[in-house]
């Protein structure tokens, strides 16, 4: 009797705790199938628009390599307004820079660029749509403005690279001191991406430094008069020998 009372009694508990706590129970249950069903939805959702944002950019890749500008735009247009948070749309703003420079639109090919920097995430294409931009300015005469916008990049993996197009502007610029030590920092760099024989040469050709400008117009000391003729040194004429040269 005492063995069935117990029994009884633990049924009597279960029976006791579900009426007080199975709703939170079956509560809990119904949640955790929903985030399950959520997050699987999420995940082939996601997956489905990268599949889509594929197909786009290799669309946009045969209307680049064909030189199709239009139909470009109308696919490049499509990643940015319904594909925006995938890698695709980002590298569609490289593909359609190329084919603006193509078509001898290089402020449009700098405006495209100017978008990817903005872009969030894709810090990788970032940095490749940096180095490509600077190339764009260079193309249009704008050194320094390459210099401002490789300022404070110091990414252990681009740093051969943009050292050496710090050298370019300040070649540009006429900072040929500033160029050359930026060369040599670009030599420097261990990474594979730099093209240490096209840097070589760069630095090779370089001109010599001219000599910097006194300040104020003051003569530096040794210096000659501006007006000043140098003669070449001569004995003095006596004169007996003055007298037989009249």
């Amino acid at each position: 009797m005492d063995d069935l009372q117990s029994e009884k009694e633990q049924l009597e508990e279960m029976r006791a705790w579900w009426a007080e706590y199975g709703r939170y129970v079956i509560a809990g249950v119904v949640i955790a199938v929903g985030l399950l069903f959520g997050f699987n939805q999420y995940k082939s959702s996601k997956l489905a628009a990268q599949v889509e944002a594929s197909e786009l950019f290799e669309a946009l890749a045969g209307h680049v390599f064909d030189g199709d500008l239009d139909d470009a735009e109308v696919v490049a247009d499509e990643l940015a307004n319904n594909y925006a948070n995938t890698t695709y749309a980002a590298q569609s703003k490289l593909a359609m820079a190329r084919l603006y420079m193509d078509k001898n639109r290089d402020q449009d090919a700098a405006d495209i660029l100017n978008e990817l920097l903005t872009v969030r995430g894709s810090k990788v294409l970032k940095h490749v749509g940096r180095l490509r931009l600077a190339r764009v300015l260079l193309y249009q005469d704008k050194p320094q403005e390459v210099i401002d916008l490789l300022a404070d990049q110091e990414n252990e993996a681009f740093a051969g690279l943009y050292a050496e197009m710090r050298g370019d502007a300040l070649a540009a610029l006429g900072q040929v001191d500033a160029a050359a030590d930026a060369y040599r920092i670009a030599l420097a760099n261990t990474s594979q991406t730099v093209n240490r024989g096209l840097v070589q040469m760069k630095l090779l050709d370089l001109p010599d430094a001219l000599p910097a400008a006194p300040e104020d117009g003051v003569p530096e000391a040794g210096a000659p008069e501006p007006d000043a003729v140098i003669e070449p040194d001569a004995e003095p004429i006596s004169d007996d020998e003055a007298g037989e040269a009249e």
